[in-house]
């Protein structure tokens, strides 16, 4: 569908829909540019606060995985017009609220729609520099590739709704997805690392092969450093995935060389729709273990979880997964 939009001219327009990038950027001068993405979706938690700032923190994402400062933001709201609904609502707009003054961001308006399911997210606006973009061409070979959040939260999230998963496990993976990616970030650009993306919809596999095809690179990734949630392991061993999730194996399967030895769950979990995932990091490996320590002592999760190869793989096998 993003190939029948009419090809783009326009030459302030910095990062567009060529490369699969995390969000677009218009610049306004030389010195300054604006960041742009939007995002919404259906409840992923059944408590309406944490949809919300679930909600906020996956919209805000885009613009740090960027290398941007996130400022302003437009609510999106589809929900039913009955009464008894307003305040769940509120509830879930209070939830976005707080998680945008969390993230110093103001929220300036926005729109609704009467839907019967209910939907939520936002459109951002950050700034950042036009010579400071971390977009998706710019991962080099030799970059460590370091993981700043747990993978399985989109087969998790299929278990709370089966009644298949624990108070404990739902608060686990409910505080994960709320948890911003200021603070990281922020550390990676002070760090100058090669470049970023978060890990959403395309699951692991997905969003890594977008930089890799745009940087002209490839990886090594070792399975047994991917930090999943230990309920995802447990769920997809029991065969409960989503159909996202699934639906991203098959397709992202032909740039991957699984080793002999990788586990079918294990390629299921590292192709799960991930909401509000962490950031996946490219650091030049001299600044790797300065930026793992400074990640962690903010009580960061910092996986070291694979390496970038020279030229792209033989047959478009742009990522080797290793045990």
């Amino acid at each position: 569908m993003l190939g029948q939009l009419p090809a783009i001219t326009d030459k302030n327009v910095l990062v567009g829909t060529s490369n699969a990038d995390d969000a677009g950027i218009y610049r306004l001068t030389d010195e300054i540019a604006v960041v742009l993405t939007t995002d919404f979706f259906t409840p992923i938690v059944d408590d309406p606060y944490w949809f919300g700032a679930i909600a906020a923190a996956n919209a805000l994402s885009d613009v740090w995985a960027m290398g941007g400062k996130p400022t302003v933001a437009l609510n999106i709201a589809m929900f039913p017009s009955s009464p008894e609904f307003f305040p769940s609502l509120q509830r879930v707009m209070q939830g976005g609220i707080d998680k945008m003054t969390e993230a110093g961001v103001s929220i300036i308006g926005g729109h609704t729609i009467k839907d019967k399911e209910p939907k939520f997210g936002y459109t951002v606006m950050g700034l950042i520099h036009p010579d400071r973009i971390l977009d998706n061409t710019k991962a080099k070979p030799g970059d460590a590739l370091i993981l700043t959040k747990k993978i399985g939260t989109g087969i998790v999230s299929t278990g709370v709704k089966a009644g298949k998963c624990s108070d404990a496990a739902i608060e686990e993976f409910t505080a994960s997805m709320a948890t911003l990616n200021k603070r990281a970030g922020e550390l990676m650009v002070e760090a100058d690392v090669s470049t970023a993306t978060d890990i959403t919809g395309f699951g692991l596999i997905g969003h890594l092969n977008e930089v890799l095809t745009a940087s002209r690179c490839r990886a090594r990734l070792y399975s047994s450093r991917v930090p999943f949630f230990d309920e995802a392991v447990r769920l997809v061993k029991a065969g409960i995935a989503p159909g996202g999730t699934m639906g991203n194996l098959k397709i992202y399967d032909q740039y991957v060389a699984w080793a002999g030895d990788i586990a079918e769950y294990e390629k299921v979990l590292m192709n799960d729709a991930q909401t509000s995932g962490g950031l996946l990091i490219f650091v030049p490996q001299e600044k790797r273990k300065k930026l793992i320590a400074t990640l962690q002592q903010e009580n960061i999760l910092a996986a070291h979880i694979g390496d970038l190869l020279e030229e792209p793989g033989k047959e478009g096998k742009n990522i080797i997964v290793e045990r």
